[in-house]
C-alpha cells in the first residue's frame, strides 16, 4: 500500500463518484478505478458498494476512511514540522518518558525546556524504558525518563531520585483505611500488573520487590497502560502498586495506602547517548536534577 492509494481512496469517498474524484485528482477514471481495486485486493475487503447510479462506502470502507484521514493528517503535521525545522534552522530535541513520570516534576521540566531556547523544538513521546534505550541509540530521541536501570555501553544513565511506591485499591476495599499495608497482605490480594509489555519493564521491578520480600503477588490481570490499570482497580478486579506521585491524579474512586516496607521504591532515571555533549542536553540534565531535588 502506498500513500497515493490513500489519497485516491479518500477522494473517491469524499466525492462519492469515480468520475468526480478523477477530475479532482487530474487523472483519468480507468487508472483511478484500478488503484482502488488494488487497494481492496490488498486489504481483502470491499470498500465501496457499487451501483449504476450510486457509490457508497461499506462498513469496512467507512472505518478505513476515518482511520486513513487520521493517518494523512498526522503525516501532514510531520511534513509541516520538518519544513519548519529546516526553514528556521531549529533543532529537534526528543524526550521519551514513562507515563507515571508525568505526576511528578517532569511536566515542569518539559515546560522549562520548551521555553529555554527558541531555536530548539522539544518533542515528546510516551514510551517505556526499554524502547527508550533503542530510540536513544537510533537518534529518535535525545533524553529518556524511565524507571528501569539498563546497562548499555552507548548510554549514560543518572538516577535522579527514588520514589516510594504505594498500594492502590478501590475506596471501599477492606484495606483502604489502613495506615500501612504489609507486603504479605498485599501479595495475597488479586493483583493488576502493568505494563504488560514490552518486557523487562516496571512490572518486573515490582515483581522483583515482592520476590525479595519472599512473596509472590496473585496476578489476575495485566494492562499495558497506567490509566487502564487504575481503571481495572476501580472496577474491583484487584489491587496494584504505583509510584506515590500518581496520587496527584486525585481519583475519587481509589485509595492509596503506603506499603510497610522501605524497599518498595521506584527510581526515576535519566538516559542519554554517551556521545551527546550538546549544550541543550547538559542544560536539560541540570534542570532535571534541580527539579528532582525539590520534588
Amino acid at each position: 500500500m502506498e500513500l497515493r492509494h490513500l489519497r485516491y481512496f479518500q477522494a473517491v469517498a469524499r466525492e462519492g463518484s469515480f468520475t468526480r474524484a478523477a477530475a479532482v485528482l487530474h487523472i483519468a477514471q480507468p487508472p483511478l478505478s484500478r488503484q482502488i481495486r488494488q487497494l481492496e485486493e490488498e486489504l481483502g475487503v470491499q470498500l465501496f458498494e457499487r451501483a449504476p447510479r450510486a457509490l457508497r462506502l461499506t462498513e469496512a470502507g467507512r472505518y478505513f476512511y476515518e482511520q486513513s484521514l487520521q493517518l494523512t493528517a498526522r503525516l501532514e503535521d510531520v511534513v509541516a514540522g520538518t519544513r519548519r525545522l529546516g526553514a528556521q534552522a531549529t533543532r529537534w530535541f526528543g524526550i521519551g518518558f514513562v507515563p507515571s513520570s508525568l505526576y511528578g516534576f517532569v511536566p515542569e521540566l518539559i515546560r522549562q525546556l520548551r521555553e529555554a531556547d527558541a531555536r530548539v523544538e522539544v518533542g515528546l513521546t510516551e514510551m517505556t524504558t526499554l524502547p527508550q534505550i533503542e530510540a536513544l541509540k537510533r537518534g529518535h530521541i535525545d533524553l529518556g525518563i524511565g524507571r528501569i536501570l539498563f546497562d548499555d555501553p552507548a548510554i549514560e544513565r543518572l538516577e535522579l531520585m527514588s520514589e516510594p511506591l504505594v498500594a492502590v485499591m478501590p475506596l471501599a476495599h477492606r484495606l483502604a483505611r489502613r495506615a500501612r499495608v504489609p507486603v504479605a497482605t498485599l501479595a495475597a490480594e488479586p493483583f493488576v500488573l502493568y505494563p504488560a509489555r514490552p518486557r523487562p519493564n516496571y512490572a518486573d521491578h515490582v515483581l522483583g520487590l515482592f520476590r525479595a520480600a519472599g512473596e509472590s503477588p496473585q496476578v489476575v490481570q495485566e494492562a499495558n497502560e497506567l490509566q487502564t490499570a487504575l481503571g481495572l482497580v476501580a472496577a474491583g478486579i484487584g489491587v496494584t502498586v504505583v509510584p506515590a506521585a500518581v496520587q496527584r491524579a486525585h481519583r475519587p474512586d481509589l485509595a492509596y495506602v503506603p506499603i510497610a516496607s522501605d524497599a518498595f521504591t521506584s527510581p526515576v532515571i535519566l538516559s542519554w547517548r554517551k556521545d551527546d555533549t550538546s549544550a541543550f542536553l547538559l542544560q536539560a540534565v541540570a534542570t532535571a536534577q534541580q527539579l528532582a531535588r525539590g520534588a
